[in-house]
């Protein structure tokens, strides 16, 4: 199948925007150009609109947080039993069905980062989905795609109101190293098995998911806004030599010369929220500004459903009033994302060779009044109706 998006205002991210032609040949973007001619099975007149990559959110609970299923920490993100729940995995809980699902294509967005919630130091794995409307298997782009970790009050307050460990940071400190250790000796126990040619018959699924974060088959993501708690992050990532990805990183902005010393990537956000919580105080979308000029690599979350998904370039929008420039602004919804997940092979820019993943916008997405026309996933229309 073979479509010609004609006379559209290309934003292809990776250059200039410019009034032009997209061809999409099956799944991927055959040729970006001006003028473009070709033997195609279908033509869009494009127009007057505006063509983007797919946003990316790199941090989202959609689908596992529901709309209209109540409370959302009742929802089936948190597994608040036990501290150390790096077996669990993000797809047994997600719902394709979810409601917020289309509204989110609706906002532009395309690829999601699904992460269990922040209850737990060791919470579980995630998954990179792509917002096909159609069953989770079919959806996933990569998974397990990282282990999500958390610091600072969230396990703190879930582990205090049980008395029982983690109730401090250097509670959660303790917990996190101890898990490490034990993967190491996991992994240890394994290759004697191996050398010694005998099958190896411990299997646990805790620590098998500790090993490929060991190995650096995927990163820790770890969830962090106090510059104390991103240290502490650094520190142990550091100690056991595994990749990591700060989520949150609300006072990152205090700390970038350790975070562009290290190469530590941010994902950052959500920065439209109500403060609730004491390490939200000194949250600033000037954040956002900081972050890009010193050369941190950073995305940006709504932490759907704290911000709903479909809002996520109104959110990037606001950060022009704080001074960050448009064009940091569409990176940080779509290659810095990609980067940071590991697919902006895929993903992320207009180009020849990558994914059709294209959204047609009546207008710049950062004003207010534009609004999604058409969304094409993998160069297949996505119905954006019921």
């Amino acid at each position: 199948m073979k479509i010609l998006f004609k006379s559209a205002k290309v934003f292809p991210i990776s250059s200039d925007p410019f009034v032009g032609d997209v061809l999409v040949e099956d799944e991927k973007i055959k040729e970006v150009g001006k003028s473009l001619a070709s033997d195609v099975d279908r033509v869009v007149d494009l127009k007057g609109k505006f063509l983007f990559p797919g946003f990316v959110d790199a941090h989202s609970h959609i689908g596992l947080f529901e709309e209209g299923v109540g409370e959302v920490y009742s929802s089936d993100g948190n597994e608040m039993t036990d501290p150390v729940t790096p077996h669990v995995r993000a797809i047994d809980a997600f719902n394709p069905q979810d409601p917020a699902i289309l509204r989110a294509l609706k906002g532009g967005v395309t690829t999601v980062m699904i992460l269990p919630g922040s209850a737990n130091p060791i919470g579980g794995q995630g998954a990179i989905l792509k917002l096909k409307r159609s069953t989770v298997d079919k959806m996933i782009v990569k998974e397990p795609a990282g282990l999500k970790m958390a610091f600072g009050e969230n396990p703190k307050r879930v582990y205090g109101e049980q008395k029982k460990m983690p109730s401090t940071r250097i509670g959660v400190a303790a917990v996190v190293r101890d898990y490490f250790l034990k993967v190491q000796d996991y992994m240890m126990e394994k290759e004697v098995a191996k050398k010694e040619g005998k099958p190896f018959t411990k299997r646990n699924l805790k620590y098998e998911i500790g090993e490929m974060v060991l190995k650096r088959t995927i990163p820790a993501r770890i969830h962090a806004h106090r510059a104390d708690d991103i240290l502490t992050a650094m520190r142990i990532a550091e100690e056991f030599g595994f990749n990591l990805v700060i989520e949150h990183g609300t006072e990152g902005y205090k700390i970038v010369d350790v975070l562009k010393e290290r190469k530590v990537p941010v994902v950052a956000g959500p920065f439209l929220a109500f403060r609730t919580k004491y390490e939200l105080k000194d949250m600033t979308m000037k954040a956002i500004k900081i972050l890009n000029e010193n050369g941190i690599l950073a995305s940006l979350m709504c932490d759907h459903p704290v911000i709903p998904l479909e809002y996520a370039s109104i959110q990037a929008a606001a950060g022009l009033r704080y001074g960050a420039k448009e064009e940091d602004l569409l990176k940080m919804l779509t290659i810095n994302p990609a980067k940071i997940l590991g697919i902006d092979d895929r993903i992320g820019t207009i180009e020849e060779g990558k994914d059709a993943d294209l959204v047609v916008w009546s207008g710049h997405p950062f004003d207010m009044s534009s609004k999604v026309e058409s969304v094409y996933i993998d160069g297949k229309e996505i119905p954006l109706e019921r």
